[in-house]
């Protein structure tokens, strides 16, 4: 099987609107398939988790589904998937309990790459310990992070990067950082959020203790998965209420699991892993469709960079070895905002923001406002990437 897009856009009702959308490092548009898998769920008979009645039961299935789904999306062991409302819940619920264990003369490190759910939950349970927060910067014309090892000592109790940066697209040397980090003694965590989306992921050749996503980024609902092996979840013991589950990973679960997104994130990684593969095993199906996945997006990118560089006036922040097919742009004379407005009315998708990535677009001297962002997702073609182009285009004219 190869990778057509074309059927893969029958698949998405949204796309029936005309619109070529390129918000998906925002959130992707959904396949129907995984509106009738949430849709099923809400409307059968289930219940709490349990094994007496079929409603207990089903209720049950969907939660372990899920979590066999994730572990073969991302290559961990689904013992050690743990859902949450969001990937920002999720990170302020591990460096929480992470940050009981930590003290005056401990460090933590951060990066100015990454988006702020990766940043500001360690900041602030590090200053509530009396930890020391340390930053790594980024190269301003390439993107590319500066070496985090100059970061690193004996007192390092955990790094946070990101997998790929949310607005350059920037895709840092994860299993170089880990083993520096592993060596100095620290824990590494990973977002992946805008990693997940484009890539084959294994968490274990990463090197991350810790792998966050999130489903609605990779046509799937909304809600948020951090991943570790179970014997590192069994070391943690967060604030729950004394009647929930001590077990791994439910002692992490605060209340009852939404089973209509589970299904759905369920139903988004089957549709992933049919991408491009016919393969019996859903893992190497998975690996397979998202590199068909990766090289369909990268010629894009190419197509979509070549034709931005045309126009004159268009800065593009930023210019990563490995990246995400993600851009990040400005255009002399003209506001973000007039930007994506001249593109909406094009019926192109184009939003303009910092994207919660404060840190880096400060970095690069855009202050909090940002630039224009255009993601490429599963389901964009190259007429979605010739309308934008046009649309810049016309307003730089």
């Amino acid at each position: 099987m190869t990778f057509d897009v074309d059927r893969i856009r029958k698949d998405f009702p949204a796309l029936d609107e005309g619109v070529a959308y390129f918000d998906g490092p925002g959130g992707t548009q959904v396949p129907r398939q995984v509106a009738e898998a949430v849709a099923a769920t809400l409307t059968a008979g289930i219940s709490n988790r349990g094994a007496v009645t079929a409603a207990e039961r089903r209720a049950d299935e969907v939660v372990l589904g899920a979590r066999r789904a994730v572990a073969d999306l991302l290559g961990c062991d689904p013992g050690g998937v743990v859902f949450a409302r969001s990937m920002t819940q999720a990170t302020y619920d591990v460096s929480r309990a992470l940050a009981k264990d930590w003290g005056p003369g401990d460090e933590v490190v951060v990066t100015r790459l990454d988006h702020d759910s990766n940043i500001r939950p360690w900041v602030q349970a590090a200053e509530r310990a009396g930890a020391t927060v340390r930053w790594v910067g980024f190269d301003r014309e390439t993107g590319e992070l500066d070496d985090v090892r100059a970061e690193l000592s004996g007192r390092t109790r955990l790094v946070a990067v990101t997998g790929a940066s949310n607005v350059l697209g920037t895709r840092p040397d994860l299993p170089a950082i880990a083993e520096a980090v592993h060596d100095a003694g620290a824990l590494l965590y990973v977002d992946g959020v805008h990693l997940t989306p484009h890539a084959p992921v294994d968490v274990a050749a990463l090197g991350a203790d810790f792998y966050a996503c999130s489903p609605y980024k990779f046509l799937g609902p909304h809600h948020g998965v951090v991943v570790a092996a179970p014997e590192r979840w069994e070391r943690l013991r967060p604030d729950k209420l004394l009647p929930s589950s001590d077990a791994v990973p439910e002692r992490f679960e605060l209340g009852t699991l939404p089973y209509e997104l589970l299904a759905g994130t369920t139903a988004a990684i089957d549709y992933l892993a049919g991408l491009a593969s016919q393969a019996t095993d859903q893992r190497t199906r998975v690996l397979e469709s998202m590199r068909a996945l990766e090289e369909h997006e990268d010629r894009l990118l190419g197509r979509l960079l070549a034709g931005l560089r045309a126009i004159d006036g268009i800065t593009l922040h930023s210019d990563p070895v490995r990246r995400t097919p993600t851009v990040f742009f400005s255009l002399a004379g003209r506001e973000n905002r007039e930007v994506q407005e001249h593109l909406a009315a094009a019926g192109v998708n184009a939003p303009a923001s910092g994207f919660y990535a404060i840190e880096a677009s400060r970095w690069l001297g855009l202050g909090d406002a940002g630039a224009v962002r255009a993601g490429l997702a599963p389901y964009t073609n190259v007429e979605d990437v010739d309308r934008l182009v046009a649309g810049v285009a016309e307003l730089a004219s």
